[in-house]
């Protein structure tokens, strides 16, 4: 009676979690990006002047987002704020975007700061060419698995998704593999993306994921002509990290 009783206990729990799997459709994930900033910003060893710099400021960045996300749209943006100390000029890129997808329409709007300015950025939902790998790893409790793709034709983003969450999206522009990306690494950036955790929301909550208003219109290739334009004189290296950093 006792091995009855105990076989029906771990079918039911069986059946609940396949259930969770089913049925996460909707709700909220804390991302944490953590860049190494001297390895970004520092990176000749034979400059002075670079190495004393080096010494005043924190190695790593670390900034909080968060993805609410249905099966119809998701919208990333600005979390809790992180204990690190302000590094005035060396903040990390990137720190204040806003991007929402419309997966019904395939379209993605974008709200980002460029030189003082915020931009509202329209276009559809960036399409990736992905690998998928047999490597697992656990985040935030999900099995997720690997995939690699490259942005700007040569700098590698290697991913970790989980198909125990439907929706197909991911923090800043990524998404487009089979389940909800997890898990972001862009070794040429110096840069990490893991999910810390993730919980549902309330009707309320979804119904604030909605597109960005305010910024001067434009789209993204229009933005990156214009800071190509603005930053061809910094070198190949501090220039090539900030169009990397405006394509993610």
């Amino acid at each position: 009676m006792k091995q009855i009783i105990l076989l029906g206990f771990w079918a039911l729990l069986a059946i609940n979690g396949h259930a969770q799997t089913q049925f996460l459709q909707s709700g909220k994930i804390e991302f944490e990006r953590k860049t190494n900033t001297h390895r970004l910003y520092f990176s000749d060893p034979q400059n002075n002047w670079e190495q004393e710099l080096k010494k005043l400021i924190p190695q790593f960045k670390t900034d909080y987002f968060e993805l609410l996300f249905t099966p119809k749209a998701s919208l990333y943006r600005p979390g809790r704020e992180s204990e690190d100390q302000s590094n005035g000029f060396f903040e990390s890129p990137g720190s204040e975007n806003v991007v929402y997808k419309n997966f019904e329409t395939g379209t993605s709007v974008s709200n980002k700061k460029v030189f003082e300015a915020k931009y509202l950025l329209s276009d559809s939902i960036r399409q990736l060419e992905w690998k998928i790998e047999s490597e697992t790893r656990t985040i935030a409790g999900f099995e997720c698995r690997k995939a690699v793709t490259r942005i700007c034709d040569s700098v590698v983003v290697v991913a970790f998704y989980t198909d125990e969450i439907i929706s197909s999206g991911g923090p800043e522009s990524f998404g487009g593999l089979p389940g909800m990306i997890l898990g972001i690494a862009i070794p040429r950036l110096y840069t990490t993306w893991f999910a810390t955790r993730v919980e549902l929301i309330s009707d309320g909550e979804a119904r604030k994921i909605n597109p960005p208003s305010k910024g001067k219109k434009g789209t993204q290739k229009e933005v990156l002509d214009k800071v190509d334009d603005a930053i061809s004189d910094w070198g190949e290296k501090y220039r090539n990290k900030a169009i990397w950093f405006l394509e993610i």
